[in-house]
């Protein structure tokens, strides 16, 4: 193999989840077996979990998995795919001296794969940025494993910086604050009497913050810091935890019980943000926006706004970029930095 000259430019590779090719269980299931035989994901011994796996989840789960994508795939593909690319691009245009990447733990384009590629173009200063706000082991945790891992395979490596996780970053703060601000300028600001802010995040098993996982201590200062900017009464801003799977003890209250336990117990008004999410996917368009939806609806609730605040909006795009150039202080030329 022929390698390039190193440069001394430096180069960022954004990393988020991953999604299938297609809304199909065709491409499903190689993306689902890929994500489930992490044992970071799911802590079980692979001996033990691989039949099960294979035999009694991956048959079922991709079916009903490619039926949830189809109802939100759009005509340029998965909607995360579409704004990792679109935040790519906007990081890439505002730092033009910076190579700008993005990569997916599961599913194409491969961490590996993209470090490989910049290798051969000759970087050798890589900032690497899970594009998860609060550190969970199983999230932010295996992004890192696996760009650790690669340097582990390689002679020469790379001088390496990583983002760990940015629950109280000024910037990102202020996206999801503004984000529900706009929806307010629109709906009415929400009366706390009669309505309730709901911060929705990704779930994680008990047994993983029993063991000592951060996860759900970032997760509560992310929301009180939102609530604090937005002058709430911390008893109006709750705290929940979405998409488990399986038979264990996960993290609550579960986001589905609490909006339907608010619709029955007649509060009019639920505002649904996900913090935890910087682009739009599955379990923010299926999940919440109909889902909890129908579920909060259906037990008696009124009125329901789930409220995007990621994705190419430009509040967002505005903190990803400072955060990337904030962790690329020092690499780049005192000359090209943008005023």
């Amino acid at each position: 193999m022929t390698v390039t000259r190193p440069i001394s430019a430096p180069a960022v590779v954004l990393v988020n989840l991953g999604t299938p090719a297609a809304p199909t269980a065709r491409a499903v299931r190689p993306y689902l077996r890929e994500f489930l035989s992490d044992r970071r994901v799911v802590e079980m011994t692979p001996l033990l979990w691989r039949p099960i796996l294979e035999s009694c989840i991956l048959p079922f789960r991709s079916r009903a998995s490619a039926a949830k994508y189809a109802t939100i795939w759009t005509d340029e593909g998965s909607p995360l795919l579409v704004y990792t690319r679109a935040q790519r691009d906007a990081v890439a245009a505002a730092l033009p001296d910076v190579t700008v990447r993005y990569a997916m733990r599961y599913g194409s384009p491969a961490i590996g794969d993209v470090l490989d590629e910049l290798y051969d173009a000759g970087h050798r200063q890589i900032l690497v940025v899970p594009l998860y706000p609060q550190y969970a082991a199983s999230s932010a945790g295996t992004v890192l494993d696996e760009v650790y891992r690669h340097g582990l395979e390689r002679r020469d490596q790379f001088e390496l910086r990583t983002v760990r996780s940015f629950p109280l970053h000024d910037g990102y703060i202020e996206a999801v604050v503004s984000a529900v601000a706009d929806n307010w300028a629109k709906n009415g600001r929400l009366d706390p009497a009669s309505g309730r802010l709901v911060l929705s995040y990704h779930g994680i098993p008990q047994a993983m913050h029993d063991a000592g996982d951060p996860y759900r201590g970032e997760c509560e200062a992310t929301s009180r810091e939102i609530a604090s900017r937005l002058a709430l009464p911390s008893e109006a801003v709750l705290t929940t935890f979405q998409s488990t799977f399986g038979p264990a003890a996960w993290l609550t209250p579960a986001t589905i019980d609490t909006v339907a336990e608010l619709g029955s117990r007649g509060v009019e008004r639920v505002d649904i943000a996900c913090p935890g999410f910087v682009s739009d996917c599955l379990e923010t368009l299926e999940e919440i926006d109909e889902l909890n939806r129908h579920a909060y609806l259906e037990a008696g609730g009124e009125h329901f706004h789930y409220i995007p605040w990621g994705n190419d909006l430009p509040t967002w795009i505005k903190a990803l970029i400072r955060l990337v150039e904030e962790n690329l202080a020092g690499w780049r030329q005192p000359s090209n930095h943008l005023v």
